[in-house]
């Protein structure tokens, strides 16, 4: 009756005779197939090996689309700033546009000016040439004159 329990450097191990292993697996293995539960426990691991493939895939995206949400995020924050420099250049250019068409009437003004200027002074040249011409002719008449006078003096 003990003899299935054997010393073995001091401690008791359970020996199985041959004939009781082949009873027992027999018997589990009729069984366990009887009623089919080592399919389902292998079922059972195979479902929990796929659960945990799919929590490390919803995982896995979850930090794909947090990657993906700070990227858009940096590309907004970039496009807006982006926006303002156009913004800002585009106010630039009017403000350019307005001081150009300002010099534009200036210039415009100026020229109108110096048309004006041009003018004054070739009525004042036809003025002169005019006073020049009166001198001249009087300037002639002393001279007849005096000549007149010498021709009767002399």
């Amino acid at each position: 009756m003990f003899d299935k329990f054997k010393n073995e450097g001091g401690e008791m191990v359970e020996e199985k005779s041959q004939e009781s292993e082949n009873i027992d697996s027999s018997f589990t293995d009729e069984s366990s197939s009887e009623i089919g539960i080592s399919e389902l426990m292998g079922k059972r691991a195979k479902l929990e090996e796929a659960i945990d493939y799919v929590g490390l895939m919803i995982k896995n995206l979850k930090d794909k689309r947090t990657l993906l949400e700070k990227d858009i995020e940096e590309e907004s924050v970039d496009i807006k700033n982006l926006k303002e420099k156009l913004q800002k250049v585009s106010e630039y250019i009017d403000e350019e546009n307005r001081g150009i068409k300002e010099l534009t009437r200036k210039r415009q003004q100026v020229e109108n000016e110096a048309d004006e200027v041009g003018s004054i002074i070739n009525t004042l040249r036809d003025k002169l040439v005019g006073v020049d011409k009166v001198i001249d002719d009087e300037g002639n008449r002393v001279k007849k004159i005096k000549e007149s006078r010498d021709s009767i003096d002399g």
